[in-house]
């Protein structure tokens, strides 16, 4: 999306980025949707599920107010192991956030487990604003209807994947944010960047999240956890700096196919 020249609403403070934390179960097409509100390719996407694991940032603009937009991994209240963790960073960054984009395959229709996200986005107290994905004609707009019965407000229909109703979208997602958002990040010209690097398996994302003194970043036994890139303002020495966690580094990568490569 490009940024219209409309004003930014007059309580928002300048240089403060409210967040959006985007979330729902796996595979109704949050990364595809982050895609789209950005206006770019950034999130890493494949038509499988459970590629996005961990909490990734990104910085979004609409209308003139700058935000940032924080893509998570398919929240699962019943998933067990790794999912359990993807779950967990979900729930985090839903807590964390000042609004928060609850995604929905609006195809399949309300399931146990959205029923079950919306019981916990509830308690949070945050302002929910609630997409119908998947809605790529007029006739899905009826079925982006039924969704009405989650419960958290109106649904709004959007196809991630060729931009409908994506404005309105994010008409409603700014309309959302607070005057005053829940974390600042400083901004003193900004932080050093430290990039994490190395063969899948090694740690990095340990070493990150011992940097951080929490689980800022899915672990797994399992190489290749990570995917998108993770960046996490850490406090050393009296300077904050920003590390940066990656996917592990492949010798052979011509040969990778899907989201690996």
């Amino acid at each position: 999306m490009t940024t219209t020249d409309t004003e930014p609403p007059t309580d928002a403070e300048p240089g403060v980025r409210p967040v959006l934390a985007v979330v729902g179960r796996p595979n109704v097409g949050k990364s595809t949707l982050v895609n789209r509100l950005l206006g770019r390719r950034a999130a890493v996407v494949e038509d499988v599920p459970g590629v996005t694991r961990d909490r990734v940032a990104y910085d979004a603009t609409w209308s003139g107010r700058d935000f940032t937009v924080v893509d998570t991994g398919g929240w699962d209240p019943d998933a067990r192991g790794l999912g359990e963790a993807v779950t967990a960073q979900a729930e985090l960054a839903a807590s964390a956030a000042d609004a928060v984009l609850f995604v929905v395959d609006s195809t399949v229709g309300i399931t146990d487990s959205d029923e079950s996200v919306v019981r916990i986005l509830r308690r949070s107290g945050k302002p929910i604003i609630l997409a119908a994905n998947k809605v790529d004609d007029v006739r899905g707009e009826a079925e982006a209807a039924a969704l009405w019965a989650l419960g958290v407000g109106e649904p709004y229909p959007v196809s991630a994947l060729h931009g409908r109703g994506s404005g309105d979208l994010l008409d409603a997602i700014v309309d959302a944010f607070p005057s005053v958002p829940a974390e600042e990040e400083p901004d003193e010209g900004g932080p050093r960047r430290v990039a994490i690097v190395g063969k899948p398996n090694v740690g990095k994302s340990s070493l990150l999240n011992r940097l951080a003194g929490e689980d800022r970043v899915v672990v797994d036994a399992v190489a290749g956890t990570t995917v998108d890139p993770v960046d996490e303002l850490v406090e050393l020495g009296g300077r904050t700096w920003r590390f940066v966690d990656t996917a592990g580094i492949r010798r052979r990568v011509r040969e990778e196919s899907g989201h690996e490569y």
